[in-house]
Protein backbone atom coordinates (compact mmCIF):
# COMPACT_ATOMS: atom_id res chain seq x y z
CA UNK A 1 0.00 0.00 0.00
CA UNK A 2 1.39 3.38 -1.01
CA UNK A 3 0.77 6.52 1.00
CA UNK A 4 0.84 9.86 -0.79
CA UNK A 5 2.02 12.87 1.20
CA UNK A 6 1.87 16.50 0.16
CA UNK A 7 5.41 17.57 0.93
CA UNK A 8 5.32 21.23 -0.02
CA UNK A 9 3.62 24.02 -1.85
CA UNK A 10 5.83 26.24 -3.96
CA UNK A 11 3.91 29.37 -4.78
CA UNK A 12 6.56 31.16 -6.79
CA UNK A 13 6.47 28.49 -9.48
CA UNK A 14 2.80 27.65 -8.82
CA UNK A 15 3.37 23.94 -8.32
CA UNK A 16 2.17 21.35 -5.87
CA UNK A 17 4.73 18.62 -5.14
CA UNK A 18 3.56 15.16 -4.14
CA UNK A 19 5.84 12.39 -3.07
CA UNK A 20 4.73 8.78 -3.01
CA UNK A 21 6.33 6.40 -0.54
CA UNK A 22 5.95 2.65 -0.49
CA UNK A 23 4.91 1.29 2.89
CA UNK A 24 7.84 -1.10 2.74
CA UNK A 25 11.11 0.56 3.81
CA UNK A 26 13.06 -1.87 1.67
CA UNK A 27 11.21 -0.83 -1.46
CA UNK A 28 11.10 2.94 -0.92
CA UNK A 29 10.11 4.72 -4.09
CA UNK A 30 9.87 8.41 -4.73
CA UNK A 31 8.33 10.49 -7.43
CA UNK A 32 7.17 14.05 -7.93
CA UNK A 33 3.95 15.04 -9.68
CA UNK A 34 3.65 18.71 -10.64
CA UNK A 35 0.37 20.48 -11.25
CA UNK A 36 0.37 23.89 -12.92
CA UNK A 37 -2.28 26.09 -11.34
CA UNK A 38 -4.34 28.56 -13.34
CA UNK A 39 -2.96 32.05 -12.85
CA UNK A 40 -6.07 33.21 -10.99
CA UNK A 41 -5.44 30.56 -8.33
CA UNK A 42 -1.78 31.30 -7.72
CA UNK A 43 -1.13 32.29 -4.14
CA UNK A 44 1.20 34.75 -2.56
CA UNK A 45 4.25 33.31 -0.86
CA UNK A 46 3.27 31.20 2.12
CA UNK A 47 6.62 31.67 3.78
CA UNK A 48 7.21 34.75 5.90
CA UNK A 49 10.72 35.94 6.78
CA UNK A 50 12.72 33.65 9.02
CA UNK A 51 14.34 36.64 10.62
CA UNK A 52 13.27 40.10 11.62
CA UNK A 53 16.64 41.77 11.33
CA UNK A 54 15.65 44.68 13.57
CA UNK A 55 15.34 42.13 16.36
CA UNK A 56 18.42 40.25 15.20
CA UNK A 57 16.68 37.54 13.26
CA UNK A 58 13.74 36.58 15.38
CA UNK A 59 10.97 34.94 13.63
CA UNK A 60 7.96 33.14 12.55
CA UNK A 61 7.30 30.75 9.73
CA UNK A 62 3.66 31.04 8.71
CA UNK A 63 3.65 27.70 6.97
CA UNK A 64 4.95 24.89 9.17
CA UNK A 65 8.42 23.69 8.27
CA UNK A 66 9.52 20.08 8.16
CA UNK A 67 9.65 19.02 11.82
CA UNK A 68 7.45 21.98 12.85
CA UNK A 69 10.61 23.91 13.71
CA UNK A 70 10.93 27.64 13.92
CA UNK A 71 13.54 29.95 15.39
CA UNK A 72 12.90 31.45 18.80
CA UNK A 73 12.88 35.21 19.07
CA UNK A 74 16.22 36.53 20.28
CA UNK A 75 17.28 40.11 20.97
CA UNK A 76 21.04 40.59 20.89
CA UNK A 77 22.12 42.91 23.71
CA UNK A 78 23.66 46.22 22.77
CA UNK A 79 26.89 46.96 24.60
CA UNK A 80 28.11 50.48 25.29
CA UNK A 81 31.83 50.70 24.45
CA UNK A 82 33.80 53.69 25.75
CA UNK A 83 37.42 54.78 25.62
CA UNK A 84 38.73 55.87 29.02
CA UNK A 85 41.95 57.27 30.44
CA UNK A 86 41.74 56.47 34.15
CA UNK A 87 43.84 54.99 36.94
CA UNK A 88 42.92 51.30 36.98
CA UNK A 89 42.76 51.27 40.77
CA UNK A 90 40.01 53.90 40.64
CA UNK A 91 37.78 52.21 38.08
CA UNK A 92 34.49 50.97 39.54
CA UNK A 93 32.54 48.06 38.08
CA UNK A 94 32.18 44.30 38.00
CA UNK A 95 35.40 43.06 36.34
CA UNK A 96 38.71 44.76 35.65
CA UNK A 97 40.28 42.57 32.96
CA UNK A 98 44.03 42.96 32.47
CA UNK A 99 45.67 41.61 29.34
CA UNK A 100 49.14 40.33 30.21
CA UNK A 101 52.02 38.95 28.18
CA UNK A 102 54.43 36.34 29.46
CA UNK A 103 56.98 39.12 29.98
CA UNK A 104 54.50 41.09 32.11
CA UNK A 105 54.32 38.21 34.56
CA UNK A 106 58.00 38.47 35.48
CA UNK A 107 58.64 38.83 39.23
CA UNK A 108 61.59 40.03 41.30
CA UNK A 109 63.52 38.09 43.94
CA UNK A 110 60.72 38.82 46.42
CA UNK A 111 58.07 37.31 44.10
CA UNK A 112 56.63 40.75 43.41
CA UNK A 113 55.55 41.96 39.99
CA UNK A 114 57.99 44.11 38.05
CA UNK A 115 55.30 45.42 35.66
CA UNK A 116 54.12 48.83 36.95
CA UNK A 117 50.36 48.27 36.50
CA UNK A 118 50.39 44.77 37.99
CA UNK A 119 52.63 46.04 40.82
CA UNK A 120 50.15 48.84 41.59
CA UNK A 121 47.15 46.53 41.53
CA UNK A 122 48.92 43.97 43.69
CA UNK A 123 49.83 46.63 46.26
CA UNK A 124 46.13 47.56 46.61
CA UNK A 125 45.33 43.87 47.08
CA UNK A 126 47.97 43.19 49.69
CA UNK A 127 50.04 40.92 47.42
CA UNK A 128 47.18 38.50 46.78
CA UNK A 129 47.35 38.92 42.98
CA UNK A 130 50.97 37.75 42.85
CA UNK A 131 50.24 34.88 45.24
CA UNK A 132 47.22 33.61 43.28
CA UNK A 133 49.02 33.85 39.93
CA UNK A 134 51.84 31.73 41.35
CA UNK A 135 49.52 29.18 42.95
CA UNK A 136 47.51 28.77 39.74
CA UNK A 137 50.67 28.67 37.61
CA UNK A 138 49.40 31.56 35.53
CA UNK A 139 52.19 32.64 33.19
CA UNK A 140 50.39 34.77 30.59
CA UNK A 141 50.29 32.15 27.87
CA UNK A 142 47.57 32.45 25.20
CA UNK A 143 44.30 30.94 26.37
CA UNK A 144 45.14 31.28 30.06
CA UNK A 145 42.87 33.35 32.27
CA UNK A 146 42.04 33.68 35.92
CA UNK A 147 39.38 35.83 37.57
CA UNK A 148 39.62 36.67 41.26
CA UNK A 149 37.02 38.15 43.57
CA UNK A 150 39.11 40.20 45.96
CA UNK A 151 38.48 43.19 48.25
CA UNK A 152 40.53 46.35 48.01
CA UNK A 153 39.54 47.84 44.64
CA UNK A 154 36.56 49.59 43.10
CA UNK A 155 36.07 46.59 40.84
CA UNK A 156 34.42 43.50 42.31
CA UNK A 157 36.76 41.18 40.41
CA UNK A 158 40.16 41.32 38.77
CA UNK A 159 40.91 39.11 35.78
CA UNK A 160 44.27 38.27 34.25
CA UNK A 161 44.09 37.21 30.59
CA UNK A 162 47.09 35.72 28.83
CA UNK A 163 48.26 37.25 25.54
CA UNK A 164 51.32 35.09 24.93
CA UNK A 165 54.73 36.51 24.13
CA UNK A 166 53.25 39.70 22.69
CA UNK A 167 50.00 41.28 21.52
CA UNK A 168 50.20 43.14 18.25
CA UNK A 169 47.85 41.53 15.72
CA UNK A 170 44.09 42.15 15.36
CA UNK A 171 43.43 38.46 16.05
CA UNK A 172 45.32 38.70 19.38
CA UNK A 173 43.21 41.64 20.52
CA UNK A 174 40.03 39.99 19.28
CA UNK A 175 40.96 36.94 21.37
CA UNK A 176 41.37 39.26 24.35
CA UNK A 177 37.85 40.56 23.77
CA UNK A 178 36.49 37.01 23.51
CA UNK A 179 38.16 36.10 26.82
CA UNK A 180 36.63 39.20 28.43
CA UNK A 181 33.20 38.12 27.18
CA UNK A 182 33.71 34.62 28.59
CA UNK A 183 34.64 36.05 32.00
CA UNK A 184 31.63 38.37 31.93
CA UNK A 185 29.27 35.51 31.10
CA UNK A 186 30.71 33.28 33.81
CA UNK A 187 30.22 35.90 36.52
CA UNK A 188 27.08 37.55 35.08
CA UNK A 189 28.92 40.87 35.01
CA UNK A 190 27.18 43.94 33.63
CA UNK A 191 30.20 46.28 33.51
CA UNK A 192 33.77 45.45 32.48
CA UNK A 193 36.96 47.39 31.92
CA UNK A 194 39.82 46.19 29.71
CA UNK A 195 43.40 47.36 30.06
CA UNK A 196 46.82 46.13 28.96
CA UNK A 197 49.47 45.61 31.59
CA UNK A 198 51.93 47.11 29.08
CA UNK A 199 49.83 49.66 27.24
CA UNK A 200 52.97 51.30 25.83
CA UNK A 201 53.53 48.16 23.73
CA UNK A 202 50.75 49.34 21.41
CA UNK A 203 51.82 52.09 19.03
CA UNK A 204 49.70 55.21 18.69
CA UNK A 205 49.02 54.28 15.06
CA UNK A 206 47.53 50.92 16.00
CA UNK A 207 45.58 51.91 19.11
CA UNK A 208 42.35 52.55 17.21
CA UNK A 209 42.43 49.23 15.36
CA UNK A 210 43.44 47.36 18.53
CA UNK A 211 40.56 48.86 20.52
CA UNK A 212 38.24 48.02 17.63
CA UNK A 213 39.42 44.39 17.69
CA UNK A 214 38.80 44.16 21.45
CA UNK A 215 35.27 45.46 20.96
CA UNK A 216 34.62 43.06 18.10
CA UNK A 217 35.92 40.10 20.11
CA UNK A 218 33.71 41.02 23.05
CA UNK A 219 30.53 41.21 20.95
CA UNK A 220 31.30 37.95 19.14
CA UNK A 221 32.42 36.21 22.33
CA UNK A 222 29.19 37.12 24.05
CA UNK A 223 27.07 35.69 21.20
CA UNK A 224 25.47 32.27 21.60
CA UNK A 225 22.99 31.01 19.03
CA UNK A 226 20.14 29.69 21.16
CA UNK A 227 17.32 30.20 18.65
CA UNK A 228 16.74 26.46 18.27
CA UNK A 229 17.13 25.53 21.95
CA UNK A 230 14.25 25.21 24.38
CA UNK A 231 16.12 27.23 27.00
CA UNK A 232 18.57 30.10 26.73
CA UNK A 233 20.37 32.57 28.96
CA UNK A 234 20.51 36.28 28.33
CA UNK A 235 23.95 37.84 28.84
CA UNK A 236 23.98 40.66 31.34
CA UNK A 237 26.95 42.64 30.00
CA UNK A 238 25.91 46.23 29.30
CA UNK A 239 29.11 48.32 29.17
CA UNK A 240 32.80 47.89 28.38
CA UNK A 241 35.40 50.57 29.14
CA UNK A 242 38.61 50.25 27.12
CA UNK A 243 41.37 51.91 29.13
CA UNK A 244 44.63 53.27 27.72
CA UNK A 245 43.73 53.29 24.02
CA UNK A 246 42.70 56.93 23.84
CA UNK A 247 39.43 58.85 23.89
CA UNK A 248 37.47 61.14 21.61
CA UNK A 249 35.30 61.02 18.48
CA UNK A 250 37.80 59.14 16.31
CA UNK A 251 37.92 56.24 18.75
CA UNK A 252 34.15 56.32 19.21
CA UNK A 253 33.68 56.10 15.44
CA UNK A 254 36.06 53.14 15.25
CA UNK A 255 34.26 51.34 18.07
CA UNK A 256 30.91 51.92 16.34
CA UNK A 257 32.41 50.51 13.13
CA UNK A 258 33.49 47.40 15.05
CA UNK A 259 29.94 46.96 16.36
CA UNK A 260 28.44 47.18 12.86
CA UNK A 261 30.88 44.61 11.51
CA UNK A 262 30.37 42.31 14.49
CA UNK A 263 26.60 42.28 14.14
CA UNK A 264 27.08 41.60 10.44
CA UNK A 265 29.23 38.60 11.41
CA UNK A 266 26.51 37.45 13.83
CA UNK A 267 23.91 37.75 11.07
CA UNK A 268 26.11 35.55 8.89
CA UNK A 269 26.58 33.05 11.69
CA UNK A 270 22.86 32.76 12.27
CA UNK A 271 22.20 32.19 8.58
CA UNK A 272 24.74 29.34 8.42
CA UNK A 273 23.59 27.84 11.73
CA UNK A 274 19.96 27.71 10.60
CA UNK A 275 18.95 24.20 9.51
CA UNK A 276 18.03 23.55 5.91
CA UNK A 277 14.43 22.68 6.82
CA UNK A 278 14.05 26.27 8.04
CA UNK A 279 16.43 28.28 5.85
CA UNK A 280 15.20 27.43 2.35
CA UNK A 281 16.15 29.44 -0.75
CA UNK A 282 12.88 31.38 -0.39
CA UNK A 283 13.65 32.30 3.22
CA UNK A 284 17.21 33.32 2.35
CA UNK A 285 15.74 35.61 -0.30
CA UNK A 286 13.33 37.03 2.29
CA UNK A 287 16.28 37.79 4.54
CA UNK A 288 17.94 39.73 1.74
CA UNK A 289 14.69 41.61 1.07
CA UNK A 290 14.45 42.46 4.77
CA UNK A 291 17.88 44.09 4.64
CA UNK A 292 16.80 46.24 1.71
CA UNK A 293 13.63 47.25 3.56
CA UNK A 294 15.49 48.09 6.75
CA UNK A 295 18.15 50.17 4.99
CA UNK A 296 16.01 51.51 2.17
CA UNK A 297 17.92 54.81 2.14
CA UNK A 298 20.95 53.07 0.62
CA UNK A 299 19.87 49.58 -0.44
CA UNK A 300 17.48 48.01 -2.95
CA UNK A 301 16.62 44.37 -3.68
CA UNK A 302 15.81 42.51 -6.86
CA UNK A 303 14.82 38.86 -6.32
CA UNK A 304 14.52 36.84 -9.53
CA UNK A 305 12.25 33.80 -9.67
CA UNK A 306 12.75 30.68 -11.76
CA UNK A 307 11.00 32.05 -14.85
CA UNK A 308 13.04 35.24 -14.77
CA UNK A 309 16.23 33.19 -14.51
CA UNK A 310 15.13 31.19 -17.55
CA UNK A 311 14.69 34.42 -19.48
CA UNK A 312 18.29 35.26 -18.61
CA UNK A 313 19.33 31.78 -19.87
CA UNK A 314 20.80 30.69 -16.50
CA UNK A 315 20.85 27.04 -17.49
CA UNK A 316 23.80 26.14 -15.28
CA UNK A 317 22.20 27.49 -12.09
CA UNK A 318 18.74 26.14 -12.87
CA UNK A 319 20.10 22.66 -13.59
CA UNK A 320 21.34 22.43 -10.01
CA UNK A 321 18.00 23.64 -8.64
CA UNK A 322 15.87 21.34 -10.83
CA UNK A 323 15.56 18.41 -8.39
CA UNK A 324 14.34 20.34 -5.36
CA UNK A 325 10.77 20.91 -4.21
CA UNK A 326 12.00 24.31 -2.99
CA UNK A 327 12.32 26.58 -6.03
CA UNK A 328 15.42 28.70 -6.64
CA UNK A 329 15.64 32.40 -5.81
CA UNK A 330 18.30 34.60 -7.39
CA UNK A 331 19.20 37.41 -4.98
CA UNK A 332 20.55 40.80 -6.04
CA UNK A 333 21.01 43.56 -3.47
CA UNK A 334 22.45 46.92 -4.47
CA UNK A 335 24.12 49.37 -2.09
CA UNK A 336 24.37 52.97 -3.34
CA UNK A 337 25.43 55.92 -1.18
CA UNK A 338 22.58 58.34 -0.60
CA UNK A 339 24.68 61.24 -1.86
CA UNK A 340 27.87 62.00 -3.76
CA UNK A 341 29.39 60.47 -6.88
CA UNK A 342 30.16 56.75 -7.26
CA UNK A 343 33.79 56.18 -8.22
CA UNK A 344 34.01 52.39 -7.92
CA UNK A 345 31.57 49.56 -8.55
CA UNK A 346 32.11 46.25 -6.78
CA UNK A 347 30.32 42.90 -6.74
CA UNK A 348 30.32 40.32 -3.95
CA UNK A 349 29.05 36.92 -5.08
CA UNK A 350 28.26 34.18 -2.55
CA UNK A 351 27.53 30.51 -3.13
CA UNK A 352 24.02 29.89 -1.80
CA UNK A 353 23.35 26.13 -1.59
CA UNK A 354 21.01 25.99 1.40
CA UNK A 355 21.48 22.22 1.33
CA UNK A 356 23.71 19.99 -0.77
CA UNK A 357 22.91 16.27 -0.93
CA UNK A 358 25.42 15.81 -3.73
CA UNK A 359 22.66 14.99 -6.20
CA UNK A 360 22.96 11.65 -7.99
CA UNK A 361 26.63 11.63 -6.97
CA UNK A 362 25.25 11.56 -3.44
CA UNK A 363 27.51 12.27 -0.49
CA UNK A 364 28.21 8.96 1.23
CA UNK A 365 30.75 7.49 3.61
CA UNK A 366 32.87 8.86 6.45
CA UNK A 367 33.97 12.45 5.99
CA UNK A 368 31.33 13.35 3.41
CA UNK A 369 29.81 15.82 5.92
CA UNK A 370 26.30 15.52 4.49
CA UNK A 371 24.87 16.25 7.94
CA UNK A 372 26.62 19.64 7.84
CA UNK A 373 25.63 20.62 4.33
CA UNK A 374 23.46 23.43 5.67
CA UNK A 375 26.74 25.35 5.71
CA UNK A 376 27.10 25.11 1.93
CA UNK A 377 25.57 28.58 1.80
CA UNK A 378 28.42 30.02 3.89
CA UNK A 379 29.54 32.20 0.98
CA UNK A 380 26.10 33.78 0.72
CA UNK A 381 26.04 34.30 4.49
CA UNK A 382 29.33 36.19 4.27
CA UNK A 383 27.96 38.34 1.44
CA UNK A 384 24.68 39.13 3.22
CA UNK A 385 26.45 39.71 6.55
CA UNK A 386 28.72 42.19 4.78
CA UNK A 387 25.65 43.80 3.18
CA UNK A 388 24.11 44.37 6.62
CA UNK A 389 27.30 45.96 7.98
CA UNK A 390 27.92 48.10 4.89
CA UNK A 391 24.34 49.40 4.93
CA UNK A 392 24.97 50.67 8.48
CA UNK A 393 28.49 52.02 7.89
CA UNK A 394 27.44 53.71 4.61
CA UNK A 395 30.84 54.09 2.90
CA UNK A 396 30.81 56.91 0.32
CA UNK A 397 31.86 56.76 -3.32
CA UNK A 398 31.36 53.02 -3.81
CA UNK A 399 28.46 51.00 -5.23
CA UNK A 400 28.25 47.35 -4.16
CA UNK A 401 26.24 44.52 -5.73
CA UNK A 402 25.53 41.53 -3.46
CA UNK A 403 24.62 38.48 -5.55
CA UNK A 404 23.49 35.00 -4.49
CA UNK A 405 22.11 32.21 -6.70
CA UNK A 406 20.19 30.43 -3.93
CA UNK A 407 18.94 26.86 -4.37
CA UNK A 408 19.21 23.28 -3.10
CA UNK A 409 21.04 20.35 -4.70
CA UNK A 410 18.68 17.42 -4.23
CA UNK A 411 17.69 14.15 -5.94
CA UNK A 412 14.56 13.50 -7.98
CA UNK A 413 13.40 12.49 -11.43
CA UNK A 414 13.63 16.11 -12.54
CA UNK A 415 17.24 16.58 -11.43
CA UNK A 416 20.39 16.82 -13.52
CA UNK A 417 22.24 13.58 -14.17
CA UNK A 418 25.92 12.77 -14.59
CA UNK A 419 26.64 13.12 -18.28
CA UNK A 420 24.08 15.88 -18.92
CA UNK A 421 25.23 18.90 -20.92
CA UNK A 422 24.00 22.25 -19.62
CA UNK A 423 24.37 25.77 -21.01
CA UNK A 424 25.37 28.78 -18.91
CA UNK A 425 24.09 32.30 -19.51
CA UNK A 426 27.24 33.31 -21.42
CA UNK A 427 26.58 30.50 -23.91
CA UNK A 428 29.31 28.15 -22.73
CA UNK A 429 28.38 24.48 -22.41
CA UNK A 430 29.27 22.21 -19.52
CA UNK A 431 29.29 18.42 -19.34
CA UNK A 432 28.25 17.46 -15.81
CA UNK A 433 30.59 14.64 -14.82
CA UNK A 434 29.82 15.04 -11.13
CA UNK A 435 26.56 16.41 -9.70
CA UNK A 436 28.33 17.05 -6.39
CA UNK A 437 30.45 19.75 -8.05
CA UNK A 438 27.33 21.89 -8.15
CA UNK A 439 28.43 25.09 -6.43
CA UNK A 440 30.56 26.17 -9.37
CA UNK A 441 27.59 25.64 -11.67
CA UNK A 442 25.49 28.12 -9.69
CA UNK A 443 28.40 30.54 -9.42
CA UNK A 444 28.93 30.41 -13.19
CA UNK A 445 25.65 32.18 -13.93
CA UNK A 446 26.03 34.43 -10.86
CA UNK A 447 29.44 35.63 -12.09
CA UNK A 448 28.11 36.30 -15.59
CA UNK A 449 25.25 38.29 -14.04
CA UNK A 450 27.69 40.22 -11.79
CA UNK A 451 29.92 41.21 -14.70
CA UNK A 452 26.86 42.41 -16.61
CA UNK A 453 26.22 44.98 -13.86
CA UNK A 454 29.17 47.02 -15.09
CA UNK A 455 31.33 46.43 -12.02
CA UNK A 456 35.07 47.02 -11.83
CA UNK A 457 35.92 44.19 -9.44
CA UNK A 458 34.26 40.94 -8.36
CA UNK A 459 35.02 38.77 -5.34
CA UNK A 460 33.21 35.45 -4.99
CA UNK A 461 33.14 33.34 -1.84
CA UNK A 462 32.20 29.68 -1.69
CA UNK A 463 32.48 26.55 0.38
CA UNK A 464 33.63 25.04 -2.88
CA UNK A 465 36.07 22.15 -2.48
CA UNK A 466 37.23 19.59 0.04
CA UNK A 467 40.58 19.84 -1.75
CA UNK A 468 41.12 23.29 -0.26
CA UNK A 469 40.49 21.91 3.24
CA UNK A 470 43.10 19.21 2.60
CA UNK A 471 45.58 21.84 1.38
CA UNK A 472 45.05 24.58 3.98
CA UNK A 473 43.15 23.04 6.89
CA UNK A 474 40.25 24.69 8.68
CA UNK A 475 41.70 28.00 9.84
CA UNK A 476 42.33 29.73 6.52
CA UNK A 477 40.76 30.17 3.11
CA UNK A 478 42.44 29.85 -0.26
CA UNK A 479 42.29 32.77 -2.69
CA UNK A 480 42.66 32.59 -6.47
CA UNK A 481 43.04 35.56 -8.79
CA UNK A 482 44.97 36.53 -11.93
CA UNK A 483 45.28 40.06 -10.51
CA UNK A 484 48.25 40.81 -8.25
CA UNK A 485 46.74 44.18 -7.34
CA UNK A 486 43.42 42.67 -6.23
CA UNK A 487 45.30 40.03 -4.25
CA UNK A 488 47.18 42.77 -2.38
CA UNK A 489 43.95 44.64 -1.64
CA UNK A 490 42.06 41.66 -0.23
CA UNK A 491 45.02 40.26 1.70
CA UNK A 492 45.56 43.68 3.31
CA UNK A 493 41.86 43.75 4.27
CA UNK A 494 42.15 40.27 5.80
CA UNK A 495 45.17 41.29 7.85
CA UNK A 496 43.16 44.15 9.34
CA UNK A 497 40.16 41.91 10.00
CA UNK A 498 42.20 39.10 11.54
CA UNK A 499 40.93 36.49 9.05
CA UNK A 500 43.50 34.25 7.38
CA UNK A 501 43.86 33.97 3.60
CA UNK A 502 46.50 32.21 1.52
CA UNK A 503 47.03 32.90 -2.18
CA UNK A 504 46.98 29.76 -4.31
CA UNK A 505 48.26 29.32 -7.88
CA UNK A 506 46.12 29.68 -11.00
CA UNK A 507 47.98 26.94 -12.90
CA UNK A 508 46.65 27.30 -16.44
CA UNK A 509 48.12 23.98 -17.60
CA UNK A 510 45.64 22.20 -15.32
CA UNK A 511 42.83 23.30 -17.64
CA UNK A 512 43.62 20.22 -19.74
CA UNK A 513 41.86 18.19 -17.04
CA UNK A 514 38.69 20.22 -17.56
CA UNK A 515 38.23 19.51 -21.27
CA UNK A 516 35.19 17.59 -22.51
CA UNK A 517 34.65 15.53 -25.62
CA UNK A 518 31.10 16.80 -26.12
CA UNK A 519 30.97 20.25 -24.49
CA UNK A 520 33.20 23.27 -23.84
CA UNK A 521 34.27 21.85 -20.49
CA UNK A 522 33.46 19.38 -17.72
CA UNK A 523 32.53 20.63 -14.28
CA UNK A 524 35.25 18.82 -12.35
CA UNK A 525 38.72 17.65 -13.24
CA UNK A 526 39.22 14.96 -10.64
CA UNK A 527 41.09 14.87 -7.33
CA UNK A 528 44.49 16.27 -8.37
CA UNK A 529 44.57 20.04 -7.85
CA UNK A 530 40.82 20.03 -7.31
CA UNK A 531 40.62 23.51 -5.78
CA UNK A 532 42.77 24.96 -8.58
CA UNK A 533 40.70 23.44 -11.39
CA UNK A 534 37.54 24.70 -9.67
CA UNK A 535 38.94 28.24 -9.77
CA UNK A 536 39.95 27.81 -13.43
CA UNK A 537 36.35 26.72 -14.14
CA UNK A 538 34.94 29.89 -12.53
CA UNK A 539 37.34 32.05 -14.54
CA UNK A 540 35.51 31.00 -17.74
CA UNK A 541 32.51 33.05 -16.63
CA UNK A 542 34.26 36.33 -15.78
CA UNK A 543 34.77 39.15 -18.29
CA UNK A 544 38.43 39.78 -19.06
CA UNK A 545 38.10 43.49 -18.25
CA UNK A 546 36.83 42.79 -14.72
CA UNK A 547 39.25 42.13 -11.86
CA UNK A 548 38.16 38.92 -10.15
CA UNK A 549 39.01 36.85 -7.09
CA UNK A 550 37.67 33.51 -5.88
CA UNK A 551 37.81 32.70 -2.16
CA UNK A 552 37.42 29.02 -1.26
CA UNK A 553 36.27 29.14 2.38
CA UNK A 554 35.30 25.48 2.79
CA UNK A 555 37.71 25.10 5.72
CA UNK A 556 37.05 28.11 7.97
CA UNK A 557 33.25 28.31 7.51
CA UNK A 558 32.63 25.97 10.46
CA UNK A 559 34.09 25.52 13.94
CA UNK A 560 33.86 21.82 14.69
CA UNK A 561 34.87 22.28 18.35
CA UNK A 562 32.02 24.75 18.96
CA UNK A 563 29.77 22.98 16.43
CA UNK A 564 28.78 26.35 15.03
CA UNK A 565 29.39 28.73 12.15
CA UNK A 566 32.31 31.14 12.31
CA UNK A 567 30.92 34.03 10.24
CA UNK A 568 34.12 33.87 8.19
CA UNK A 569 34.50 36.38 5.38
CA UNK A 570 32.20 39.15 6.58
CA UNK A 571 34.87 41.27 8.26
CA UNK A 572 37.33 41.01 5.37
CA UNK A 573 34.68 41.93 2.79
CA UNK A 574 33.63 45.00 4.78
CA UNK A 575 37.25 46.11 5.14
CA UNK A 576 37.81 45.65 1.40
CA UNK A 577 34.72 47.65 0.47
CA UNK A 578 35.68 50.37 2.95
CA UNK A 579 39.15 50.58 1.41
CA UNK A 580 37.62 50.99 -2.05
CA UNK A 581 35.38 53.82 -0.86
CA UNK A 582 36.28 57.51 -0.87
CA UNK A 583 36.21 57.78 2.94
Amino acid sequence: MAVTLVTSFASSSSRFHFRSFSSSPSSLSSCFVRFQLPSRLRLASAVTPLYCSSKAMAHTIAQATLGLTHANSVDHPKILFSGKEIDVTEWKGDILAVGVTEKDMAKDVNSKFENPILKKLDAHLGGLLADVSSEEDFSGKPGQSTVLRLPGLGSKRVGLIGLGKSASSPSAFQSLGEAVAAAAKASQASSVAVVLASSDSVSNESKLSSASAIASGTVLGLFEDSRYKSESKKPSLKSVDIIGFGTGPELEEKLKYAEHVSYGVIFGKELVNSPANVLTPAVLAEEASNLASMYSDVMTANILNEEQCKELKMGSYLAVAAASANPPHFIHLIYKPSSGPVKTKLALVGKGLTFDSGGYNIKTGPGCLIELMKFDMGGSAAVLGAAKAIAQIKPPGVEVHFIVAACENMISGTGMRPGDVITASNGKTIEVNNTDAEGRLTLADALVYACNQGVDKVVDLATLTGACIIALGTSMAGIYTPSDELAKEVIAASERSGEKLWRMPMEESYWEMMKSGVADMVNTGGRAGGSITAALFLKQFVNENVEWMHIDMAGPVWNEKKKAATGFGVATLVEWVQNNSSS
